[in-house]
Parts: C-alpha cells; sequence; structure tokens
C-alpha cells in the first residue's frame, strides 16, 4: 500500500464525542478531510450542527449532529444505538468529551470530583466496552482516547486547581493501555492522545491577559499554543492504517510541554 492510501479513511465512519468545539471540533474536521463519513455528539447540539454543516460544506462528506450527554448512561446507550443504526460499521471511536472542575485542592467537593469522573472516565469507558463489542463483531476498529499532557504530572494549585481533572486525564491514559492489551485479540486497536495549550474556548480568558498567555507561551519549548491544523495529523494517524501495527500509547501533541 503506498503512503498516501495508508492515510485515506474513505468508506470509513467515525463518531467523535465533543465534537462541537474546541480539540473536538478539529478532530471531526480532520477526519472528514481525509474522507471519514463523520458524527459529532455532544451535550450542545447546535454546536455539533454548526460543525456538521460546516463539514458538509467545505469536504462534501456527510456529517451527522447527535445529542448526548456523557454523564448518563442511558444517553451513552441512546447515542451508540442512533449511531449504529446508521452505518453498517462503525469504524472509529474518539472519546474526546470531557468536563473540569476547578476548586482548592483541600476543599475540593466530592460532587465535582464525580462529576469529573463520571464524564471523562466512566462515560468513557462505557462508551468504549459498547461500541468495542460491535467492532468485535464487525472486524475491529480504532479507538481513540483524548487525554492530557496534565495526566502525566502534577501542577503547582495557582496554575491548576483542578486535581480530579488531572487524576482522570492520569486514568484515561493507564486505561489506553489496559484496554489496549485486552481488545488486540478483537483487531481493535487502542491509543490516546494528549494535548498540551491549545487554541480553545477554554483559554479565551488568556487572549485578555496577554502577560499569562505570554508566561504559558515561555515554559512551552516551542513558545506558542498548539492550533487545527496541529492536532488534525495525530487523530487521522491513529485512525488509519498507517497505525495498524501501533496500539497502547498515548501521544502527547504539546510542543514539547511534557519533555520540558
Amino acid at each position: 500500500m503506498r503512503t498516501p492510501e495508508l492515510f485515506d479513511l474513505s468508506g470509513k465512519s467515525a463518531l467523535v464525542t465533543g465534537g462541537g468545539r474546541g480539540i473536538g471540533r478539529h478532530l471531526a474536521i480532520g477526519l472528514a478531510e481525509a474522507g471519514a463519513r463523520v458524527y459529532i455528539a455532544s451535550r450542545k447540539l447546535p454546536n455539533c450542527e454548526e460543525v456538521a454543516r460546516l463539514i458538509q460544506r467545505e469536504t462534501g462528506r456527510p456529517a451527522h449532529a447527535l445529542e448526548a450527554d456523557l454523564e448518563r448512561p442511558e444517553s451513552i446507550e441512546a447515542l451508540a444505538d442512533q449511531v449504529l443504526a446508521q452505518t453498517p460499521k462503525l469504524d472509529i471511536l474518539v472519546n474526546n468529551s470531557g468536563v473540569v472542575w476547578g476548586a482548592p485542592t483541600l476543599d475540593y467537593p466530592i460532587e465535582g470530583w464525580d462529576k469529573v469522573f463520571n464524564v471523562n472516565v466512566r462515560g468513557l469507558w462505557l462508551l468504549s466496552q459498547r461500541v468495542a463489542r460491535h467492532m468485535r463483531d464487525h472486524g475491529g476498529g480504532s479507538i481513540i482516547h483524548v487525554s492530557s499532557i496534565s495526566g502525566y504530572k502534577g501542577d503547582f494549585e495557582e496554575a491548576q486547581p483542578a486535581i480530579a481533572y488531572n487524576a482522570s486525564k492520569g486514568a484515561v491514559i493507564t486505561l489506553t493501555k489496559d484496554m489496549a492489551v485486552k481488545l488486540a485479540p478483537y483487531g481493535i486497536r487502542v491509543n490516546g492522545i494528549a494535548p498540551g495549550a491549545f487554541q480553545t474556548a477554554m483559554m479565551d480568558y488568556l487572549s485578555r491577559e496577554p502577560d499569562k498567555l505570554e508566561r504559558l507561551h515561555a515554559r512551552i519549548p516551542m513558545h506558542r499554543s498548539g492550533g487545527e491544523d496541529d492536532i488534525k495529523g495525530a487523530v487521522v494517524f491513529l485512525a488509519s492504517d498507517a497505525a495498524a501495527y501501533v496500539t497502547g500509547h498515548t501521544i502527547a501533541v504539546d510542543g514539547g510541554a511534557a519533555a520540558s
């Protein structure tokens, strides 16, 4: 197979959770640009519909918007039912949905901890389990978890008072490894992407505080935040035949931040 064919996703179907904004939006667009039919899901349906329209307009590829709340198991089941009713095979699952709850560590509320883990870990797992059963019965597939470089390390309170988020992303990195080993016999590859600082709505507040943004960039070896083109290639690689012998790994896409 020639190199361009290795990255071609034509004829494949992909579900991207949290695909209505931010990094999930970039990932959904990248998969569509590589040829995939994309299903975009999040709690905010209008955002998903906007991305679906953009994909259809810019690529001519089919794109579908769906509403789902990964904190609710019944919503996860309904999402899986909807997608699997519309495609004979779901080849790619990108678990991007996530929430963050900021609070001082010594006063961190249990409701914040539970909400973060319910979405970032439990919801991710329940959807992966359901889709993995489908993939097992249809010859395999690729599952991609979006973690964070925050899952690799601790941080000072003033920089990141979000201990449940960091812990949940560390759990996702380990879950990626364990799922990869357990699902390999079924032809299912499980990998992850750990983004660093990216130009998304979550960082909008820094655009109003240029001094903080400058300090953030000073800690990144490449001295900038990531953009859309910096993340699309990673998801297309992991979803495609180019990564046919890659499983159990999480790729940091962070300008070198985790290495410094």
